[in-house]
């Protein structure tokens, strides 16, 4: 296989030529979005290119720029697009990878998209790939669509041969976003790397029939028609481009490799990787190479999610990254590693990509974090399964349904169970288990199907958009009406008492955003003096468009004007609060440290909540000083200063701005600086001076997810009623003071007094359970019945918890000296507890697990544990004492297999 001989290629130089041959031809450079989608519920990941101009492509938005080349961040391992059981067992699936694209909205068109892939790719100036190397593929033509003759010629006139210009169908040859909107056909560039690549080794086989040898390295999409709701194809009024190359395919090309693992993009990771769990990469075929392949694409995904403010979770994405976490985790197991490793990979991943993705340098300590909380969690959660899973080989059969959960919940690998259970001679429902999975991926890809942006009404999606002059002005005199919106549908006009959307070309009126809820107030008449409707909020249903929630209470209708007001002691509340916000993000992250990362917020006039990157609870000093340093800073009175129109190159990289998770952000945004405090990206409605805030408190803070938490605060009056509340608790208190103690010391005397008995007279209840549950078994060996020369004691002890059975079997043992002791109590809720305790001497004749298994199924429930010990819950306490009477025949039954 043979690419270019006289150059050396890494990863970094493909990218940076890619972007910027298309900057020498009048392409923006833009910066990659991140893998979470900015306002786009139809999608789990970001995983193409063309993802963050999917509103650009709908004309939903407009850019400054008709020309843009990216190098993208993409996650494909959930949903519609889910490669992970592949990765490291091919030459090039990957769940993190880069697509290098190149797009128009509405610019050039098939010939300048050909003739641009064409040089780059085959110029000795530029990647200077052999184009006796090369094939290209168009549409044939299929479902009333005509075949690409444009497309064909335009090859043809780039010189390549017809022989190597092959046709296909819709399957490979014709794209779309969705059921409706944009699509047209695509034309791909493939590479022939060799027979040695080939699917079968030394079989040569054509174009077409080997997808191994012959590599797709770009897709071109030529998006050219709208397919409507009944499916028809309308010719778009400015066709564009769409493409992507893949940098980690067009790095195998370039560094003339078989794998894309063999490219300086993996090799230093896998390298790693080996040196973390002791063990050399070999030849690419050994199973622990492949470990070591997962291990390091892995790293790279979790690292970007995880800095891109993903977490580990039991659902939605944070589920997905911790299927990939807890992989990568395992194959690190199989390598026999099992102390934490993979926080380890997280500054490798920052070694080789800090260049392009410069973020890397500031998250990796808060990643690298997360990453070793979930490698301890993980540990503890495996430990957990593989007694479940013992558990459950007990009972006789393991199947589909509980290998499937131990499989999903605990990480289980499927090997793994499939040998335990064949090592115990027990059955396993392969068939059912895969049955568990196609259903689970299933149920995961309709999670994520969402709403279309496509799905809005015609009518907001035809406007243009409203020009917010709220910002300088709570009132505009003589906004026009640009639709009205009734029950989702468009209307002309609508009478009082309707309940409508309005959107106007001009408006004072905040919409949602960035965490900020939208302004109340009411629309005038066009004489200045009448209300015509009370305005309950706003919202931006299509990117620019501001959609006004109403109650009319005069007619309107499309064309009319009116003049806007915002409710000002509404919108100064909530600006107070917004402020406040900057305010405790910039304190936390000097108190907490700078791995604080915002995780999410809600502003609105009553109150203010802040989710952050934190991973322990916050002490009661360490709030103490949150909030006096933000009300120092208020007191201080300092100068909130917004910046229009900035770059965001010189936001982020000058102002040194922080950037609001979930928001997207153009080319150029607006910065609030609050004096040398606090550089945020903030599109935001804030105050003139911290001084207008007044007084900030803070209510108190918790746990929303795993590493993540959330402060509540009040600012101005709000903060004033709740300085009101404390106080006439500190009154109350101060009643029950005795001697000279402060109210709040008195409240906390009086509190841990309570505290105190309480758990004195829980203590004195468990201990007169224990006697009394110890009377009624006193003359325990008496009651016991022998069965196959074995003593079986079965007692119902319903005052007791599990702890305190426990305690009693072992009691009950001793006084046996050799025999089984079954015990079984009604719990809370109608549940069941039962625990079998086997003394030492007869564990090689029958085991605790296999007697209470047994017995636990006549009361609905399962069990297992030790051969010594073993516990089970049910839910049909009617059937205990009949369970209770079984067990000397289950002992019985049990000793004679």
């Amino acid at each position: 296989m043979s690419s270019r001989s006289d150059k050396k290629w890494t990863g970094s130089e493909i990218r940076e030529t890619f972007l910027r041959f298309f900057e020498t031809k009048e392409h923006r450079r833009v910066h990659s979005s991140s893998l979470v989608p900015a306002n786009d519920p139809t999608l789990l990941f970001t995983n193409a290119g063309m993802n963050q101009f999917k509103d650009v492509f709908l004309g939903l938005e407009h850019r400054d720029y008709s020309r843009a080349t990216t190098s993208q961040k993409c996650v494909r391992a959930g949903g519609k697009h889910n490669d992970l059981e592949n990765v490291g067992f091919t030459r090039r699936h990957h769940t993190f990878f880069e697509m290098l694209g190149n797009f128009s909205f509405g610019d050039y068109f098939k010939q300048d998209a050909i003739a641009y892939a064409w040089e780059l790719v085959t110029s000795p100036e530029w990647f200077g790939l052999p184009k006796d190397k090369l094939y290209v593929t168009i549409f044939r033509g299929e479902n009333s669509v005509p075949r690409d003759e444009e497309a064909y010629n335009l090859w043809l006139g780039q010189g390549v041969p017809a022989e190597r210009i092959h046709e296909f169908g819709s399957k490979d040859n014709f794209w779309q976003m969705g059921d409706t909107g944009p699509c047209g056909p695509c034309s791909e560039i493939f590479y022939d790397m060799g027979i040695e690549a080939a699917e079968v080794p030394g079989v040569d086989k054509p174009f077409g029939q080997d997808d191994a040898r012959y590599v797709e390295i770009w897709n071109l999409v030529f998006m050219q028609f709208d397919r409507s709701a009944q499916g028809e194809l309308n010719l778009l009024p400015r066709p564009s481009i769409d493409t992507g190359m893949g940098l980690e395919r067009t790095a195998a090309v370039l560094q003339d490799k078989l794998s894309n693992f063999e490219t300086d993009l993996f090799t230093p990771l896998i390298q790693r990787a080996g040196e973390l769990t002791s063990t050399t990469y070999k030849d690419g075929s050994a199973p622990s190479d492949a470990s070591l392949r997962i291990i390091a694409d892995h790293a790279r995904c979790a690292t970007f999610l995880i800095s891109d403010g993903v977490l580990p979770a039991n659902e939605g994405r944070g589920y997905v990254l911790r299927k990939i976490l807890r992989r990568g985790i395992r194959h690190g197991r199989l390598l026999g590693q099992e102390q934490p490793f993979m926080r380890e990979m997280v500054y490798a991943v920052r070694d080789e990509m800090q260049g392009a993705y410069p973020e890397l340098k500031e998250s990796a300590d808060r990643v690298a974090k997360i990453v070793e909380a979930e490698e301890r969690q993980f540990a503890r959660v495996l430990e957990l399964g593989s007694r479940q899973l013992q558990a459950a080989i007990q009972e006789g059969s393991l199947s589909g349904d509980k290998a499937f959960h131990l499989y999903e919940t605990f990480g289980l690998p499927l090997d793994f169970m499939v040998d335990a259970a064949h090592d115990a001679g027990v059955h396993f429902d392969l068939e059912g288990f895969e049955k568990a999975r196609a259903e689970e991926q299933a149920r995961a890809r309709a999670s994520w199907k969402g709403g279309s942006k496509q799905s809005a009404s015609p009518a907001f999606r035809e406007l243009p958009k409203t020009v917010f002059e709220g910002y300088r002005q709570l009132r505009v005199d003589g906004a026009q009406v640009l639709a009205l919106i009734k029950d989702g549908q468009g209307v002309t006009a609508a009478t009082a008492g309707d309940e409508v959307e309005v959107v106007l070309d001009r408006t004072s009126f905040y919409a949602d955003s960035g965490g900020q809820i939208g302004d109340t107030g009411w629309l005038y008449s066009d004489d200045h003096n009448a209300v015509v409707a009370d305005v309950s909020g706003c919202t931006k249903p299509v990117q620019g468009v501001f959609a006004h929630r109403a109650i009319l209470r005069q007619p309107l209708a499309i064309g009319d004007r009116i003049d806007t007001v915002v409710d000002a002691g509404y919108r100064d509340a909530t600006r107070r609060n917004h402020t406040a916000t900057h305010l405790l993000h910039a304190a936390l992250r000097e108190i907490l440290g700078t791995h604080v990362k915002q995780a999410g917020s809600l502003v609105d006039p009553t109150r203010l909540r802040f989710d952050f990157s934190h991973f322990n609870a916050i002490a009661d000093e360490e709030m103490q000083e949150i909030e006096d340093l933000m009300n120092k800073e208020t007191l201080g009175n300092l100068r909130v200063e917004t910046l229009e129109d900035v770059p965001i190159d010189v936001a982020i990289n000058e102002y040194h701005a922080m950037a609001l998770f979930g928001e997207k952000y153009g080319e150029r945004v607006r910065v609030v600086k609050v004096g040398d405090f606090s550089t945020e990206l903030c599109g935001g409605t804030h105050t003139g001076t911290t001084g207008e805030i007044g007084v900030i408190k803070l209510l108190g803070e918790g746990s929303v997810s795993s590493g993540v938490r959330r402060v509540e605060a009040v600012t101005g009056l709000g903060a004033l009623n709740e300085f009101r509340r404390d106080y006439q608790v500190a009154q109350l208190a101060s009643q029950l003071a005795p001697g000279d103690l402060s109210p709040a010391d008195a409240l906390r005397h009086r509190l841990s007094a309570q505290d105190e008995e309480l758990k004195k007279l829980r203590r004195e209840l468990d201990q007169v359970r224990m006697k009394s549950a110890a009377s009624s078994v006193s003359n325990a060996a008496d009651q016991a019945v022998e069965v196959a020369g074995i003593k079986v004691l079965a007692q119902r002890v319903d005052s007791l918890d599990r702890g305190q059975m426990r305690t009693l079997v072992d009691n009950l043992r001793g006084k046996l000296g050799s025999g089984v002791v079954v015990l079984g109590s009604a719990q809370e809720e109608g549940k069941v507890a039962l625990i079998v305790g086997v003394t030492k001497d007869l564990t090689g004749k029958v085991q605790a697990g296999k007697i209470v298994g047994q017995i636990a199924k006549l009361v609905g429930g399962s069990g297992g544990g030790r051969p010594d010990m073993a516990e089970a819950g049910g839910k049909d306490v009617s059937q205990l004492d009949a369970a209770l009477r079984s067990a000397p025949g289950v002992v019985e039954g049990l000793t004679a297999q």
